[in-house]
């Protein structure tokens, strides 16, 4: 699955980034802007049949650029970026794991969409900012809050202070992603190498794979103990899950499982 960079916030157009979600996983309904907030927990439950393997969409960024912001009110802003908001805050909970590929630009709200993600690549050529200092604001979709989690307080207020812009390489340095790759010809190199990382994750237990992400999220935001307490419930939800025996019975059998998400 990609999606597409909700915009700069105004700052610049973001480029091309596509967000691949990947595991074989049952995905609820994502409320997106304007619906209410999901509830925070632990359950990893969700209430469709719609399974979520690779799927990928891929359009334009049509966030608004300056031109477009210039012609909007005031009192338009606030609710504009709350939207926007919202849109990188519903990736950032979806049930399975996401990987940003970025191969061009990633500028303002375009990189608060891949530091939504589980995991960035990115080409060599590509460029990665929160630039919106340059116009007199900050960043609005998260990036103020994930990027001093991605690379440190620190670094994250020098490249937000700076509105500095990264290439592949440094950021692979700061550690803002994890994987660099030299730019094929086709301008796909950091998207092919998101489709290679996610076929890693589909063979694995799509349940698993849910509480996993569940368990390491929550647990970063809270003190050890209470982060050990979090596994052991996350954990506790595999246990009477029917793929759970059928991986131990693949293991006997000396056979690849056949996961079913239950």
């Amino acid at each position: 699955m990609a999606a597409v960079a909700p915009g700069a916030l105004g700052a610049l157009r973001a480029g091309r980034v596509r967000l691949v979600a990947a595991c074989c996983a049952r995905l609820g309904p994502v409320a997106w802007a304007g619906d209410p907030a999901p509830r925070r927990g632990y359950s990893s439950e969700v209430k469709t049949e719609d399974e979520l393997r690779v799927r990928h969409l891929e359009e334009e960024n049509r966030g608004a650029d300056l031109k477009e912001r210039a012609k909007m009110h005031s009192s338009e802003v606030g609710p504009f970026v709350s939207k926007i908001r919202a849109v990188i805050n519903d990736i950032a909970n979806l049930p399975v794991p996401t990987i940003a590929a970025i191969d061009g630009l990633a500028l303002g709200g375009g990189l608060e969409l891949a530091l939504a993600c589980d995991i960035r690549v990115a080409a060599s050529s590509a460029k990665m900012g929160l630039v919106e200092t340059k116009l007199a604001i900050i960043p609005g979709g998260g990036g103020t809050q994930r990027l001093p989690r991605a690379i440190g307080m620190s670094l994250a207020k020098e490249l937000i202070f700076s509105a500095r812009v990264l290439d592949g390489q440094e950021a692979k340095a700061v550690g803002l992603i994890s994987h660099v790759l030299e730019q094929n010809q086709e301008g796909d190199a950091a998207y092919r190498k998101a489709l290679d990382l996610a076929r890693e994750f589909l063979p694995q237990g799509p349940v698993a794979m849910r509480v996993a992400k569940l368990a390491i999220n929550q647990g970063m935001e809270v003190d050890l103990v209470t982060g050990l307490a979090i596994e052991e419930a996350c954990y506790a939800q595999t246990i009477s899950t029917k793929d759970r025996l059928e991986g131990l019975l693949a293991f006997k059998e000396k056979r690849p499982p056949r996961y079913k998400g239950e």
